[in-house]
């Protein structure tokens, strides 16, 4: 915006408006949220259904993903809700503390430890193709936080089981799929399991919106950048404060819609302050014994020779 164009807005009044409307955006959303992440939605019936297109890697970037790990639990200080610095292929607090609990041979600290163990969470950039919960989010393009139950079904779609099914890249743009996410409560939890990809078609017949589209897309290598997680004695900081009694100095919101192990997990905000930590790809959480652990690893390199290709 040039200064002229900022003295007419100011002479129309535009801008007055355009405040206000931003007021009201961040009172509905409760200040905290990221117009940029994509959630799918319930009716009154317990169900949800939505269509999406899961788009390329963004440009400049070569993987159609970004994989993260995080921790949320509570201790008798609070809640201890960041990402770990595992992701980054770095030692992290809790990950420490928790091996060490593990190797006391204690049931009672193996049980702590499976409350505090790392969850796993990807994000990518995705395309609406149909949301009847929230029809102005239709062509638009947003990120969407997704766990591994989702990612599995993608891999599926890559490597198919059976001999007469056709292996699709989800993530292309004219020879992927629609993915229709299928939602509904299992024993009280939100489960993903009917959920399944469309034919393989276009996204849009025309190349020129497809890169308009393209051009729209946010960036995945931002979300684990280094210099976007906290320092390790912060978070060191953070987990004493959490597992003693001291209260904490400042407020955590969970987030309780993440389909990777049908219970609460953090979803990072992005605008309202820097993303949090993130983990390693290869760094185990318990113990070092190879576990599902080797089969996200083999999806990297999947990914990786999709783009070097």
């Amino acid at each position: 915006m040039s200064f002229s164009d900022l003295k007419k807005q100011s002479s129309l009044g535009s801008l007055t408006s355009k405040l206000v409307k931003e007021v009201e955006k961040m009172n509905n959303t409760g200040g905290g949220g990221d117009d940029r992440l994509w959630k799918p939605e319930m009716d009154k019936t317990g169900n949800g259904y939505a269509v999406i297109r899961f788009l390329p890697a963004p440009n400049g970037e070569e993987l159609p993903w970004a994989k993260m790990y995080s921790h949320a639990f509570q201790g008798p200080g609070g809640w201890y809700i960041e990402n770990s610095l595992t992701t980054l292929g770095q030692k992290d607090p809790v990950s420490e503390h928790n091996r060490e609990l593990w190797n006391s041979g204690l049931d009672s600290d193996k049980d702590t430890v499976r409350k505090q163990k790392r969850k796993l969470s990807y994000y990518a950039n995705i395309y609406v193709v149909q949301d009847k919960a929230n029809p102005d989010n239709e062509g638009k393009v947003f990120l969407y936080k997704f766990g591994k139950k989702i990612f599995d079904k993608i891999m599926e779609a890559m490597q198919p089981e059976y001999e007469d099914e056709t292996a699709i890249n989800p993530f292309d743009f004219w020879q992927g799929a629609n993915f229709k996410l299928k939602l509904k409560k299992v024993a009280g939890y939100w489960n993903y399991d009917s959920s399944e990809f469309a034919a393989s078609a276009p996204l849009l017949d025309d190349d020129d919106a497809l890169e308009a589209v393209w051009q729209k897309q946010y960036s995945l290598t931002a979300l684990t950048a280094a210099d976007q997680f906290k320092s390790y004695e912060d978070l060191d900081k953070r987990l004493k404060m959490v597992l003693g009694s001291k209260t904490p100095t400042r407020r955590y919101d969970e987030e309780t819609s993440n389909e990777d192990n049908d219970r609460g997990s953090y979803t990072p905000d992005f605008q309202a302050r820097r993303p949090e930590p993130t983990t390693d790809f290869n760094a185990p959480d318990i113990t070092p014994t190879k576990s599902a652990d080797s089969d996200e690893d083999d999806a990297l390199s999947y990914f990786q020779k999709l783009a070097e290709e």
